[in-house]
């Protein structure tokens, strides 16, 4: 099993699990890696240091990973997209429409979600509606295992 560090043309670093170098690859050929973040099939490999089982050696003393500000704020964009997912009613194509209900008094008051063109998102703004733009990943939108 080959573990990579990838990163997506927007700068988002993620590992890949691969049997071998082939595979890793033939799927990226394919278009089969994926930012699981953005959706990005842009996929590069980053530098990685080769681990090293030499036998009996003495083990090295452990050392604490340091996180990149970076990888701890995509952590924290993960853990507030799991929360918008877990406690918001998903209405799809129909978010403008259940939107203005919901602010004008038409439907009882609910936190939802779905999707929006940037036309209707503007105006939704230009209403007084509150509204926030997030991407969600593509992992998030389906059934998770």
């Amino acid at each position: 099993m080959k573990v990579l560090n990838l990163q997506c043309s927007h700068s988002h670093t993620f590992e890949g699990w691969f049997a071998s170098e082939d595979e890793f690859q033939g799927q990226l050929a394919r278009g089969l890696v994926e930012c699981p973040l953005c959706g990005d099939t842009g996929v590069s490999k980053m530098l990685t240091a080769p681990r090293l089982n030499l036998g009996a050696a003495q083990p090295a003393p452990r050392q604490d990973v340091v996180t990149t500000p970076d990888a701890s704020l995509q952590a924290e964009w993960l853990k507030m997209v799991r929360h918008v997912m877990a406690n918001t009613e998903d209405v799809g194509e129909r978010f403008a429409e259940e939107a203005r209900r919901i602010h004008y008094g038409e439907t009882g008051e609910r936190s939802i979600r779905g999707q929006a063109s940037r036309e209707e998102t503007e105006a939704l703004v230009e209403e007084g509606i509150p509204v926030l733009p997030l991407p969600i990943p593509k992992a998030f939108k389906g059934p998770l295992q």
